[in-house]
Parts: C-alpha cells; sequence; structure tokens
C-alpha cells in the first residue's frame, strides 16, 4: 500500500457542499495510488446509528484512483473515517493520515446548518489599536492630567510620536483615533486588508479599552469633540472633580457626534471593498463605567441614573455581585481576576444585564452601524458557570445573526475550542493553538510572550506538523477557514522581536533590546506561512513595517509613519496579493509534503490548482525532493514560483521550474521560503 497516495480532506473538492444544511446530500471522494486499494469503505457515524459504506470507484488516471459515496445528512452532527482494504489488511484514514486505530476526536465532521460568513473564509485581517495607529485629529486628544487611572497615576499625552510605552502604560495617550484610520484606509487598500479587526472603541478609561465605560458610544477620545472643558488649575484630586473628562465623556453632543463619525468611517470602509470587526469585551466592565460609577463620573450629570458603587438602590446594582451589603463606597464587588478596575459581570442575576448586551450586539451590527461582526474578549470566561456561558453566547448568536445574518462571531479563546464551535455559539477564535504558537515555536523556540524559549522545538518538524493537525482537528471546516491566523497581537510580543529568540520584557531589559538580534528573514518566513495556511491571515498593525517590541505594552508601539521598513511593507503587499488572487489558498485541502529538521513543505490544492511551500529556516542552503506528485502534479511538469524570500530579501516574479517523475528538487537558500502554484487547468 502506498501510503503517501492515500488522501481525503474537508475542502478542495473531497467534500461538498462545504457547509451542508439538513436534508442535503453529501459527496465524498478518496484517493489511493493507482491499483493499490482492493476496497474503499466510509465509516460513517450518526447520533443513533453507524453505517459502512462500500465507496465506488469513479475515475483513474496514470497514478491515482478516485473513489466517492454520498449519503444525506439530517440536523445532527455526523463523523466519518476511511477504511482502505490492501493485500489483506486493513487501513484507518481520519484527519491525522493513516492510523492504527478509529478515534472519533480525529474524524472527520460535519454540523449540518453550521455557516459562517464566506466573505470570512480566508479574508485578510489587519488589526488596529487605534491610540497608536495614526493621530488624524489632535483637538480630541486627551490631555495631561485630565484625569486619575489606574495606581492613582493621572493620564499623560505623549508628545513624541516615536516614544517607546514605559512599562506602565495604561495612562499614556499617544492620540491615535479613528480620523488617522480614516486617513490611512488608501493605504490599507492598497496593502490588500479585507478586513479591519479594531480593539475596543467604546468609551473608556485607558488607552487599551477593555475597560468600557459605555456600550453604547464610540469614545470622544478617539472621535469628536465638540463640547469641551477646561481643566482646572489646582490638580483635581478626585476624578469626580475632573471637569474636563466628565464633560467629554458624558456630554451627548460628544457621544452622538463620536457616533456620526463612525458610522461614516464604516461607509468609507465600505466604499473600499472592506469589512469591520469590533471588539466586545462582554465579561467585564471598568470601575468607570456608568453602571458602577466608582469614580463619580455620572453622579450630579443630567440624564444619567445612580450607580451600583454609590447607591444600594440602584437599578444596576444586580448588575454586579456584591459580597458585602456596605453602602455607599462599596468595594466588595467582584473584579475580574481580582481587578478592581475591571468589575465582572453578574448575568446570571440579571436579565436586564443579559438583555443589554444583547441589545448592544445587535445595534452594532445593524444601521446605521453597519459593523460586520464582533471579537469577543476573554469569551469563555463570560458568566459564572460553563452553563451559562453556553447559554449566553448561544442567545448571543441568535441575536446577532437575526441582525446581520452576514456578521462574523470570532472569539478570543487558549485552549481547546471545540464545545463553543458546534454552530450554535462562536463561528471561530483567535486562533493560537493551530497557528501562532505552533509557527512561532518552529521559526523562533520562542513562547509567544517572549517569556521562555525552548531549543527542542526550535526547528521541531513533527512536533509543528503534529500540533497543528491534532488542534486543527477540534474545528469544524467553516471555523478553521475563518479562524484568525495572526503572529503578533496586543497580547503577545512582536513577531520580529522574537526573532532574536531572547526571553525579556520592557520592564527587565527596556524596551530598545526587542530591536536588537533581529532577524527579518525568519519574519518573511512566518509570512509565508501565514497566507498560505487555512484561515485567515491577520496582519497586526506595524507588523508589516517591521516594528519591533515585547510583550503588553511594548507590543502597543505607535506605528512607524515616516520610518517604515518599505521592504518589509513591499513583501506584506505581494503575499497579500498571492493569498487573495489564488483561490486554492482560502479554500483549498491541505497536504503535508516534506518534514526534517528546520525544513517543511507542505501543498494546498482543488480541483483547479496547487501550490508547494516550502520552508528552510536553517542557516545552511539544504538540497531537497519534494514529492509534488502528491498533490496532482504527476509525471513531468512545469511549476510557477510566486515567491522567493531570504537573507537577501524576496524575489517576485513567475519564474518556471521542472518538476521531473512527479518530483521537484529544489536548493534551498538559508532562512528562506518559496510558494509555487501549479494551475491545473492550463
Amino acid at each position: 500500500m502506498n501510503i503517501r497516495a492515500l488522501f481525503a480532506a474537508e475542502t478542495g473538492g473531497y467534500r461538498t457542499p462545504l457547509e451542508p444544511v439538513a436534508g442535503d446530500t453529501v459527496k465524498v471522494k478518496f484517493r489511493t495510488a493507482k491499483d493499490d486499494a482492493d476496497a474503499v469503505w466510509l465509516h460513517l457515524y450518526r447520533r443513533d446509528s453507524v453505517n459502512f459504506i462500500n465507496m465506488t470507484k469513479i475515475m483513474s488516471d496514470d497514478v491515482f484512483d478516485y473513489y466517492q459515496t454520498e449519503f444525506s445528512v439530517a440536523n445532527t452532527r455526523v463523523h466519518y473515517h476511511f477504511v482502505i482494504k490492501s493485500n489483506g489488511e486493513d487501513f484507518i484514514y481520519n484527519i491525522l493520515g493513516i492510523t492504527h486505530n478509529a478515534i472519533p476526536e480525529f474524524d472527520f465532521k460535519i454540523m449540518p446548518g453550521f455557516k459562517t460568513p464566506d466573505w470570512a473564509k480566508g479574508a485578510v485581517i489587519y488589526q488596529i489599536f487605534v491610540d497608536r495607529f495614526a493621530n488624524g485629529d489632535e483637538s480630541n486628544d486627551v490631555v495631561d492630567n485630565e484625569y486619575i487611572y489606574v495606581d492613582n497615576k493621572f493620564v499623560k499625552k505623549i508628545e513624541d510620536w516615536y516614544e517607546y510605552p514605559s512599562s506602565f502604560d495604561v495612562c499614556s495617550f499617544y492620540g491615535g483615533d479613528l480620523k488617522g484610520v480614516m486617513d490611512k484606509l488608501d493605504y490599507l487598500k492598497k496593502l490588500g486588508v479585507e478586513v479591519i479587526y479594531f480593539n475596543p472603541l467604546f468609551v473608556s478609561p485607558s488607552n487599551h479599552k477593555y475597560d468600557t465605560q459605555d456600550y453604547d458610544y464610540i469614545d470622544p477620545h478617539i472621535g469628536v469633540i465638540v463640547k469641551d472643558a477646561l481643566n482646572p488649575e489646582k490638580l483635581q484630586e478626585t476624578n469626580s472633580e475632573s471637569t474636563r473628562y466628565i464633560e467629554r465623556v458624558c456630554a451627548k453632543e460628544n457621544l452622538e457626534a463620536s457616533n456620526r463619525l463612525f458610522i461614516e468611517l464604516v461607509e468609507e470602509i465600505h466604499k473600499r471593498g472592506m469589512r469591520v470587526i469590533l471588539d466586545g469585551v462582554f465579561n467585564h466592565c471598568g470601575s468607570f463605567n456608568k453602571w458602577m460609577d466608582r469614580e463619580g463620573i455620572y453622579e450630579g450629570y443630567e440624564g444619567y441614573e445612580s450607580g451600583a458603587y454609590e447607591s444600594r438602590d440602584s437599578r444596576y446594582r444586580d448588575y454586579f455581585d456584591f459580597r458585602e451589603d456596605n453602602w455607599p463606597c462599596n468595594k466588595s464587588y467582584d473584579g475580574w481576576w481580582g481587578h478592581d478596575t475591571l468589575p465582572k459581570l453578574n448575568y446570571e442575576n440579571s436579565e436586564e444585564l443579559c438583555e443589554y448586551i444583547l441589545n448592544v450586539g445587535r445595534k452594532w451590527v445593524s444601521p446605521p452601524f453597519n459593523a460586520d461582526g464582533w471579537r469577543l474578549d476573554v469569551a469563555a470566561d463570560l458568566g459564572h458557570s460553563e452553563m451559562f456561558n453556553h447559554e449566553f453566547w448561544q442567545r448571543f448568536r441568535s441575536a446577532v445573526k437575526e441582525a446581520n445574518p452576514d456578521a462574523i462571531i470570532l472569539a478570543e479563546h487558549y485552549g481547546d475550542p471545540h464545545a463553543w464551535l458546534l454552530g450554535n455559539e462562536w463561528d471561530t477564535i483567535m486562533n493560537y493553538d493551530a497557528f501562532m504558537e505552533p509557527v512561532t515555536w518552529f521559526l523562533t523556540g520562542m513562547e509567544k510572550h517572549s517569556d521562555k524559549y525552548i531549543e527542542n522545538l526550535m526547528g521541531n518538524a513533527d512536533f509543528f506538523f503534529e500540533s497543528m493537525y491534532r488542534n486543527m482537528s477540534k474545528f469544524y471546516i467553516q471555523s478553521l477557514l475563518t479562524s484568525m491566523n495572526e503572529l503578533s497581537n496586543h497580547d503577545h510580543s512582536r513577531f520580529l522581536t522574537r526573532t532574536n529568540r531572547t526571553v525579556g520584557r520592557t520592564a527587565s531589559l527596556g524596551p530598545k533590546a526587542a530591536e536588537e538580534g533581529v532577524d527579518k528573514a525568519v519574519l518573511m518566513e512566518a509570512v509565508a506561512i501565514m497566507v498560505t495556511w487555512p484561515g485567515a491571515p491577520t496582519i497586526y498593525y506595524g507588523d508589516e513595517a517591521g516594528l519591533c517590541g515585547w510583550t503588553d505594552p511594548d507590543n502597543r508601539r505607535t506605528y512607524p509613519w515616516g520610518r517604515e521598513d518599505y521592504e518589509l511593507v513591499e513583501l506584506h503587499r505581494y503575499m497579500v496579493k498571492l493569498h487573495k488572487y489564488n483561490k486554492v489558498f482560502r479554500t483549498g485541502a491541505l497536504k503535508e509534503l516534506y518534514r526534517d529538521y528546520n525544513i517543511i513543505s507542505y501543498g494546498r490544492l482543488d480541483e483547479h490548482a496547487a501550490a508547494v511551500v516550502v520552508i528552510n529556516n536553517n542557516d545552511e542552503a539544504k538540497d531537497v525532493e519534494l514529492p509534488v506528485w502528491e498533490l496532482g502534479i504527476t509525471g513531468d511538469a512545469e511549476i510557477k514560483r510566486f515567491m522567493k524570500t531570504g537573507r537577501d530579501g524576496y524575489n517576485t516574479g513567475r519564474l518556471k521550474y521542472h518538476v521531473s517523475g512527479g518530483v521537484l528538487k529544489l536548493e534551498l537558500a538559508p532562512v528562506s521560503s518559496m510558494i509555487f502554484i501549479y494551475e491545473t487547468d492550463e
């Protein structure tokens, strides 16, 4: 039995339709080497039955036989694997490939009726941390000493756009805003961006805005301030005396003007063919929140009710879990992970709160705001029990999808997401386990915070493929194709910094060290994987311009306008274009081709094309022979190289390489990547 010839997948024409609904007939295909199997069986598992279906050989070519069968689906989950009979032996084939035993966890899976938005499958996403992206309107900037936040520190306006974030950064503001984003939309369009994911935009006292103050309005500090007040001559001792801040965030004129600016921004984004994902922080709010009002921001301002911190009789009291009957100024509320600036919302005790947040979910994906979806912060933490958590997200999905059926629901999650990805809660997740971590370990040996270096994971191709496949098996295919595949984000060190293989943070080594010893060639390899692996490639603002940084807060440096690494910017443009205009990278099947120390190669394939990706992370050149016949590139053929990266930069162009006998022989340059495409329709 030629094991390497065996192949099946959930995309690429090997299963159709991609997202069946109850009543559909599903066609499944399996491939073997020519005349190599006595029979191929599909073992199909439904809720109450097991079926063993003899598959029919439907066609053959010079190298392969193709078997097919079909079955109908109801409204419950189906899973299956294949059994290949050859020379008196049985071989089991599942998501991991050939296995000795049937393991349901690694079966191919179908959840009828589970659909994720087509626009999100393989979409190119760009993440923007607004305060650090671009300052388009200086009149809305936070001013020095405007109010007090964490550890009773006054907030500070950073005048030098290029100044490194300090190790205590939460009270520092650089002035980035929505007008700045508006000014850069043409840059993003030229880069090839299809979706903008914004870190939180709602009213909040921090630069990161994961401590929501008002879910109904865009923060005027990144929006529009039309009604302002002067700072008092004397520094205020409490935020209840911070008249300028109070006016800015409470005045309806400012709030409504900021919402109008957001509407205009979304319209401009949509005009350019791009979409918008908002960040929803619903597990907790902030101590400044109008429901809690620990700071006395809203107390006495016309149009607002008393907060739960001050009054036992507040209508919002049940929104929080107070452990003591100790009003006014009740400090005994439950804070997320013990942080008193992040009161945990007590959904189980307030149906009114549940409905409020469900309405928030509906509101922002509906006219006139028209956002295209939500990213859910620490989504698995919401509520006080796993049962309630699932119940709430089922309600949230129904609310959002009723308002906008084409909206995406994407959750932040670490660990196994399967329980939330059954078609009735989240659409997909930020893909740490089946993308960011395996890529980072393989190329750098670093943990994603730059907190650890593990030598035996560096260049470990076995670990790369095995961790990828095992973690990908926890997804239904529609979730995998929409998963956010990122190299960096606001919670972890910048990928370029990880290439220096140095353990550290800004508080211990200083920010400059994050830029020392970095290796652009390794970043280029990572980008090649990002744009060719199943999922939605996601660029964290500034990564494309060579931005470095340790983990939070140093990863939130400002975009280096005027100081970009233009070689990297252009590389990203070419890579994104390659991804966007070759459907095989969006929905094609995945097949491993080759693995060795510091070398990986894999293919993507569908009915019309096959792509080959090869990475050499060694410091010396290597010769490899890639069995591209496994992708259907058999005999002698010409294949085109669309991208090559290495120590000397990158090279584009459709350079022809010869395939001989189904094998592509290559000399790989040190620390390099190559991407090839073979169009089967030619």
